[in-house]
């Protein structure tokens, strides 16, 4: 008989540290002044999606306790830049632009595959029915924009040189 265990990491609850549902909030001393900051992990990753001031307790000298309401805004704070980030990232990788071809609207996108050792990247053109009517490869760094969308249609799609 085989048992599958599903492994979460147990819940911490405690004044400078929780860890719940793959996060971790850690209450640390702001290295550049008095105060005090707070971390935010996604658990898997080696550096912090979110690092922010926090609140000073009552005593004025030590940090706030973390509680559930605090929490739960540091982990959406966190989500929405992680989630912003990767939007940031596939902006840079794809772009598009529509430009007119004999009367016929024409996408004309750049994608580009990031790879330490060897980026590569691909600039299609497609008719507004979906027909693909180029691909070629161009180097990482293509300058897509209109004009050059336009010069490349009109020279009837010629695979790029070496920009």
């Amino acid at each position: 008989m085989s048992v599958e265990i599903e492994h979460e990491s147990a819940s911490i609850f405690e004044d400078r540290l929780w860890h719940h549902k793959g996060w971790e909030a850690r209450v640390i001393k702001n290295e550049d002044d008095d105060g005090w900051a707070v971390s935010m992990t996604q658990e898997g990753q080696t550096e912090p999606a979110l690092v922010g001031p926090w609140t000073m307790g009552r005593d004025k000298k030590n940090p706030k306790p973390l509680d559930v309401s605090a929490f739960n805004t540091l982990v959406k704070t966190a989500n929405e830049i992680i989630r912003r980030h990767e939007q940031h990232l596939a902006a840079m990788l794809h772009k598009s632009v529509q430009i007119e071809v004999r009367g016929l609207r024409v996408t004309v996108a750049l994608d580009i595959e990031p790879d330490e050792e060897n980026p590569s990247a691909t600039l299609t053109a497609t008719a507004a029915d979906g027909s693909q009517l180029a691909k070629v490869p161009v180097r990482p760094d293509h300058n897509l924009t209109r004009a050059s969308a336009q010069l490349w249609a009109d020279a009837g799609y010629p695979r790029a040189s070496e920009d």
